[in-house]
């Protein structure tokens, strides 16, 4: 798949995989700011993407921030639809103790691109039974 970028921002970098085989591809800020514990802020990556019709891309939180500062991508994962022509941006939340400083050109989440399909909707009075059932939330165990 052939995803085309756009620098709307000289700070912008293009987003890139940190290893050979990795899902993701790291997106960076182009600004700098502090988000302060319980806080949320659109961050800004300076880029806009063109996808090919039929797929889509996820902005996905860093592991390493979720878990050493408690920083995550609030609307995980964040759908951006081959449609959308506007600069990516990536919400951030400050769950942690700390405020956390995103920096100018810092990894502050993923991007994976997915293809997706058009489905068909068609209203029915009845759906299949299944073993399964409306067990959901916990239903298999904690």
């Amino acid at each position: 798949m052939k995803v085309l970028w756009k620098k709307i921002d000289p700070a912008a970098k293009l987003p890139a995989y940190a290893h050979p085989g990795d899902a993701g591809m790291d997106i960076c800020s182009i600004e700098e700011l502090t988000l302060p514990p319980g806080g949320r802020v659109l961050v800004h990556t300076g880029l806009v993407l063109q996808l090919p019709p039929g797929a889509e891309a996820q902005v996905r939180p860093r592991s390493g921030l979720a878990l050493k500062h408690g920083v995550t991508v609030l609307n995980s994962p964040g759908t951006i639809d081959a449609g959308y022509r506007g600069e990516v941006g990536v919400i951030l939340a400050n769950f942690g103790q700390e405020p956390f400083s995103v920096e100018k050109g810092m990894k502050i989440a993923q991007i994976v691109f997915a293809r997706v399909e058009p489905v068909e909707i068609e209203e029915v009075r009845e759906t299949d039974a299944t073993e399964r059932g409306t067990g959901g939330f916990g239903s298999t165990g904690v």
